[in-house]
C-alpha cells in the first residue's frame, strides 16, 4: 500500500466572485434592543425611587436632629426623638378602644448623666429629678428651653426591643452609646 501525500491546503484559494460569509449579526436590531433595556431600567429606578427633599418628608435623622428644640444642646447632651402625643379611650361595656389622631412634633430625650442641665437651668425641682432618677428614668421635652417646654420623666421600654438594630441571626451587641 502506497501512502498518499496529504492534500495541499495552500492550493485552495477562495475565488474572486464568491460573495464574503454573511454574519447573523444585525448591530441595528441589537442597539435598539440595547437602548429599550437601559431606557427600562432607567424608568424602573425613576418610578420606584422613594427619595422626597420636600421638608414635609421626616425620612433621616440629620432632619429630625435639626427639628429638635435647642438642636446642639439635644445632639450633644441626649438624643432628638419624634413625640407622638395621643389619647386611647377605652369602654368596658361594650368592650371598644377609640383613638384620638396622633399629633406628632420634635422633641429631645438627655441622657441620664445630663439631667442636672434641666435643674440648672431652673425648669425642675430637685426633688422632681431625685424622683425621676431613683426610678432610673430620664428626662425628655418638647419646645425650646428658653421658653415654656412641656418637661416629662420618661422611662426606656425596650420590652419589645429594636428589630432593626438586632435583626434575627446579627451577632453585633447593642453599644453603649444607646443607653439613656
Amino acid at each position: 500500500m502506497a501512502r498518499r501525500p496529504p492534500p495541499r491546503y495552500s492550493d485552495r484559494r477562495p475565488s474572486p466572485a464568491s460573495p464574503p460569509p454573511k454574519s447573523n449579526i444585525n448591530y441595528g436590531t441589537i442597539a435598539l434592543f440595547g437602548g429599550i433595556f437601559v431606557l427600562g431600567i432607567g424608568v424602573g429606578i425613576g418610578v420606584t425611587s422613594n427619595a422626597s427633599f420636600d421638608p414635609q418628608n421626616v425620612a433621616s435623622r440629620e432632619v429630625i436632629d435639626k427639628s429638635a428644640p435647642n438642636p446642639e444642646l439635644c445632639v450633644q447632651y441626649g438624643a432628638s426623638s419624634i413625640v407622638t402625643d395621643m389619647r386611647v379611650f377605652i369602654t368596658l361595656n361594650p368592650f371598644s378602644v377609640f383613638v384620638t389622631q396622633p399629633q406628632m412634633q420634635p422633641g429631645c430625650v438627655l441622657r441620664r448623666s445630663n439631667m442636672n442641665l434641666l435643674e440648672q437651668k431652673r425648669l425642675i425641682t430637685a426633688e422632681q429629678a431625685r424622683d425621676c432618677r431613683n426610678r432610673m428614668n430620664t428626662f425628655g421635652f418638647v419646645g425650646s428651653l428658653d421658653s415654656k417646654p412641656s418637661i416629662e420623666c420618661v422611662y426606656p421600654n425596650d420590652a419589645a426591643g429594636n428589630l432593626f438594630l438586632n435583626p434575627p441571626g446579627s451577632v453585633n451587641p447593642r453599644s453603649e452609646g444607646e443607653n439613656f
